[in-house]
């Protein structure tokens, strides 16, 4: 799926500062702003420079045909195309949502601190690509977040994946924490199944645990 965005890493001159993450997060924020976004408020949620914003929204409109100028206002910015809103129906059917989480609220699996934000996404029959989590942790790292945590959804619970230590896996998440992650997967009319995969990235603050979260997500899909 990803490699259909190879085309935007293309440049005769110097290559692109963005990375597969900030399309991605760029396509699910367009899409959250039906009525347009400008490049400011983008190159704010995506934590880019407005040199690599300006460079995203060319690319993005220019080669891949995914977002236009809003017609009936200029200034309002840009919106998706029908090509557009088709791939993030795509990336949706993968990673139905990407939402804020509150940290009080996860005080089971994350270490509470005054700067730790959340963000809670959802990818689908995943668990088979994922090992002990250190690769989501990593990506999380990555793009300067503070970690991510991975759950495994089977026969009705959540549990931790496999420890590369001990090989433990079946560790299980409480009641009222799954109740919550249900809750936020039903606002988002997406349905927890065996073998789905439940990330939680923190950052310190809510942008960058956005960030951490979706680049933790994006390896667990082809």
């Amino acid at each position: 799926m990803l490699e259909e965005l190879n085309e935007l890493f293309e440049s005769s001159t110097i290559k692109p500062t963005f990375e597969y993450v900030h399309i991605i997060l760029a396509l699910f924020i367009f899409g959250k702003h039906p009525e347009g976004i400008g490049r400011y408020r983008l190159k704010e949620n995506l934590l880019i420079g407005s040199g690599t914003a300006r460079s995203l929204i060319e690319k993005l409109g220019n080669v891949s045909n995914f977002i236009k100028v809003q017609e009936k206002n200029k200034r309002q910015g840009h919106v998706l195309t029908e090509q557009g809103k088709k791939f993030l129906n795509k990336i949706r059917e993968k990673i139905p949502f990407l939402e804020s989480g509150k940290a009080e609220d996860l005080k089971e699996i994350i270490i509470q601190g005054k700067d730790v934000h959340a963000y809670i996404s959802l990818v689908k029959n995943s668990a088979d690509k994922l090992n002990s989590g250190i690769e989501q942790r990593d990506a999380a790292i990555k793009v300067n977040g503070s970690g991510a945590t991975c759950l495994i959804y089977e026969k009705g619970y959540l549990k931790y994946p496999s420890s590369p230590i001990t090989g433990e896996n079946e560790v299980k998440i409480g009641k009222e924490l799954s109740d919550y992650f249900k809750s936020i997967a039903d606002e988002n009319k997406a349905k927890l199944e065996d073998d789905d995969v439940i990330i939680v990235g923190l950052g310190n603050t809510p942008e960058r645990a956005q960030l951490a979260t979706l680049n933790s997500a994006l390896t667990l899909i082809e």
